[in-house]
């Protein structure tokens, strides 16, 4: 009798690959380390920068790695996992997104060598969640506290965030700025600090140099008066915020108006002409000298604005309406015949001014405002562009050490002492997590090894100054990259918030565990054009971005 022929059973779609096992496991991890190592060179104060050039031929040049992993357009599954960390701890904290990203893929290292000793990926994640759990705690026990008096520490913080980026040369007087902007507009109660980063506006501006750079206590507009009839300055500003149009609405639906004679025409044009100036009367009415519309300004509108002395400025966005009105304690007001003279917002000054080749709008001399603005100034748009998100990494760090009220040297001081601390936490643990946790521990000294590559000192000699340096008791000792020796980076002034390290070492902990878990990746064609699985997702560990 012939021998059966067995028939193949497909249960997934043509065009469909899989990868299971350690072929997947390995994949993974290789895609998730090269995207640690390509943003592992920005990192620390002579971290180096990458130029990006997207399709339209956009340049983008920067330091800072969610803006690098954003712009690199990444394909591969587990490599959007470690852009997801870097978004994570932009949205969390504002800064540290180069950190998160090089602990996530030094962990994935680690792991690797594990999974060789046959250990099994769930003992792994068990390990380092246990791992994870106790860093988290050991970071509050060395923090240090922070409050809203601490004026050096802030400035440290601002500076710290600032260096190795391309505002560095200016850091001391943008670290002023930042700390003045932060706290202009914190809020507090019960001895809590809520503050909202939003209200501090940048306005990028060509031209000029970097220390030009000033804070304004009140908004800034991109905008110019309606009217070349209005006052360019307006004194004791007494400001009316609408968010209506100021001229004659459409119908909501097709209308049609028949005018059968002259005389018609012209009284209807009247009585348009009533109607625009009872809108107007109405904000005479109310005592104000400046309008800032949401809506548009009917040019009949614009002349008798213009006519009574008012400063005019039309289609102001949401955004700038709401900082507008915690500047100048005014209240928005969407219909016209409610607007009274309690709704009013006031500012020492509205002028227009020419920054550049353009005109703004400067409300200044707020009292006690709650929103400000930063025009940040520089050679050119690469500059500025790279300036502006220095201060929003530093006005991030500002904010959130005031919230937590907690901060922990830099330098890699905090990476050793957490990796000594786990170190001794992995000895008293018995059964094989206890290899997961040593993997952990060596996995934190990553960064000073980082800092100690990027600035070209040997990482062998660093980290074993600083290991002896960190068992002698001194919890503070991190790297100087420009000497290459120890010192103390508290008394340095290289300061950062705690929810940089915690919210770090969390995300990328869980990243890790979730990447180490997936043994079978399945990968469905794009289109019924291309065959096979999306980019990077084949046999070879070499894939594309």
């Amino acid at each position: 009798m012939a021998q059966q022929q067995i028939q193949p059973i497909f249960i997934l779609p043509e065009g469909t690959t899989r990868t299971t096992g350690r072929t997947a496991q390995r994949n993974n991890i290789a895609a998730a380390k090269m995207v640690a190592e390509t943003v592992r060179t920005t990192l620390g104060p002579k971290g180096m920068d990458k130029m990006i050039v997207d399709s339209l031929g956009d340049i983008t040049i920067t330091n800072d790695g969610v803006t690098i992993l954003q712009e690199m357009n990444i394909e591969h599954p587990s490599a959007k996992m470690m852009v997801e960390i870097a978004k994570t701890q932009e949205d969390e904290v504002g800064d540290g997104t180069t950190t998160a990203v090089v602990i996530a893929g030094e962990l994935l290292k680690r792991a690797e060598e594990l999974l060789d000793m046959e250990i099994h990926p769930t003992v792994i994640a068990r390990g380092y969640r246990m791992a994870a759990e106790h860093a988290q705690q050991q970071l509050v026990k060395i923090s240090e506290k922070v409050s809203i008096k601490d004026d050096d520490v802030l400035k440290n913080i601002a500076m710290t965030a600032m260096t190795g980026k391309g505002a560095e040369a200016s850091k001391e007087k943008l670290a002023e700025i930042t700390v003045k902007a932060v706290k202009s507009i914190v809020e507090q109660s019960d001895g809590q600090f809520t503050i909202d980063a939003s209200a501090i506006k940048l306005e990028k501006k060509v031209g000029s140099g970097v220390e030009d750079t000033e804070l304004v206590s009140g908004i800034v507009l991109d905008k110019e008066r309606v009217h070349p009839g209005m006052p360019k300055q307006v004194r004791n500003a007494k400001i009316a915020l609408v968010d209506s149009a100021i001229e004659i609405k459409n119908t909501e639906i097709d209308a049609k108006i028949q005018i059968t004679e002259p005389s018609q025409l012209q009284a209807f044009m009247d009585q348009e002409e009533k109607m625009i100036r009872q809108k107007v009367d109405r904000i005479i009415a109310s005592g104000a000298n400046v309008l800032f519309c949401q809506k548009g300004i009917d040019d009949l509108a614009q002349h008798f604005l213009a006519k009574k002395g008012i400063y005019a400025v039309r289609r102001v966005t949401k955004t700038d309406m709401e900082n507008l009105a915690r500047a100048t304690g005014g209240k928005v007001v969407t219909k016209l015949d409610d607007l009274s003279a309690t709704d009013l917002g006031k500012a020492g000054m509205v002028e227009e001014k020419k920054v550049g080749d353009e005109q703004m709008t400067y409300i200044r001399e707020c009292d006690n405002p709650k929103a400000v603005t930063i025009i940040v100034r520089g050679g050119t748009e690469h500059v500025v562009a790279e300036v502006k998100r220095a201060l929003t990494d530093a006005i991030g760090d500002v904010a959130v050490a005031l919230k937590e009220q907690k901060v922990v040297a830099g330098a890699g001081a905090t990476e050793i002492e957490l990796a000594k601390e786990l170190s001794k936490f992995a000895e008293s643990l018995s059964g094989r997590e206890q290899f997961a946790v040593k993997a952990f521990a060596q996995a934190m000294e990553v960064i000073p090894r980082t800092l100690a590559e990027n600035a070209g000192l040997d990482p062998i000699d660093v980290l074993v100054d600083l290991r002896a340096a960190h068992d002698k008791g001194n919890k503070w000792a991190g790297i100087d990259v420009f000497t290459g020796k120890t010192f103390d980076a508290w008394k340095a002034g290289v300061i950062e918030p705690l929810k940089i390290k915690t919210q770090a070492v969390k995300s990328a902990s869980e990243v890790a565990v979730m990447i180490l878990r997936i043994d079978d990746v399945i990968a469905g064609s794009r289109s019924s054009g291309h065959q096979g699985p999306p980019p990077g997702m084949g046999g070879m560990p070499g894939m594309d971005m």
